[in-house]
């Protein structure tokens, strides 16, 4: 006998053991035949992750090679990055970090019957790309003093050796991280699991702290500035943009969709 198995478009990701059971009058015999992974398709129309243009698909999820954009607005650099989400074990640190999350350990049932809903589980791994929340995260960010005694983080140039140091090291943050490695860390692991991902850079790059969407600057009756305010204004940030579409908001959301998991402040 042939047997053809196909999955629903909207399958949880992950590992699956494979087993085939027949039953013979009272009898029943069961052998295990193997362990596969279940990805998101964004070649499959009814997946939430579908893209269908084939020259993005080669480019939001098959290309293991990129450009960052970095510097400031009169100075823009164009750094090169090495995603390699299809190097040796890349997927099974990108399937471990799922479960090492602290949705996961809160209620692993519930995480993972979360994870076929593509906008779950970017957010997820947002959180676990810093290590910001005591999540065993893969990256700890640092923007001042000095990086002697660690990578300074000017010197990656891939998501590769970041990760395996994340293993090797029994999945303690990697020191350290900056915006534009964690946006290509995120994209590594994303277009791993079968999510279009791109990364987005913006100069003169506004940091709301307070939400009320200006910049506020505050100063004494002479005109002397006061340093009370905690908004900013950074030279340039990277964040990421995943492809999927949003029937929670309704079909004029659907595209690309912004995450980013540079540590700033926590929201829900």
């Amino acid at each position: 006998m042939n047997f053809t198995i196909s999955s629903p478009a909207n399958a949880v990701i992950g590992r699956y053991n494979l087993s085939l059971q027949v039953a013979s009058g009272n009898k029943i015999f069961s052998r295990f035949l193997g362990q596969f992974v279940l990805l998101f398709n964004p070649w499959c129309p009814g997946d939430d992750v579908y893209m269908a243009n084939e020259n993005e698909r080669q480019e939001y999820v098959l290309n293991e090679n990129g450009i960052i954009f970095v510097g400031n607005a009169k100075y823009i650099e164009a750094r090169g990055w090495y995603y390699g989400q299809f190097q040796d074990d890349i997927l099974n640190i990108c399937l471990t970090m799922l479960d090492l999350s602290l949705y996961y350990r809160q209620d692993p049932a519930i995480d993972v019957s979360r994870r076929g809903d593509p906008k779950y589980v970017g957010r997820v791994i947002s959180s676990m790309i810093n290590g910001n929340d005591n999540d065993n995260g893969v990256l700890l960010g640092k923007w001042q003093g000095s990086f002697h005694s660690h990578e300074n983080p000017s010197r990656w140039d891939g998501s590769v050796v970041i990760l395996q140091k994340w293993r090797q090291d029994n999945y303690k943050p990697v020191q350290y991280g900056q915006c534009w490695v964690f946006a290509g860390v995120m994209c590594t692991v994303l277009r791993c699991l079968g999510i279009p991902t791109r990364l987005v850079s913006n100069f003169n790059s506004a940091h709301d702290v307070d939400r009320n969407l200006s910049i506020d600057k505050y100063y004494d009756s002479s005109g002397k500035s006061l340093n009370i305010g905690k908004d900013s204004t950074w030279d340039y940030h990277v964040w990421n943009e995943s492809w999927f579409i949003r029937p929670d908001l309704g079909t004029s959301y659907n595209g690309w969709q912004v995450l980013d998991a540079t540590p700033q402040e926590q929201s829900k």
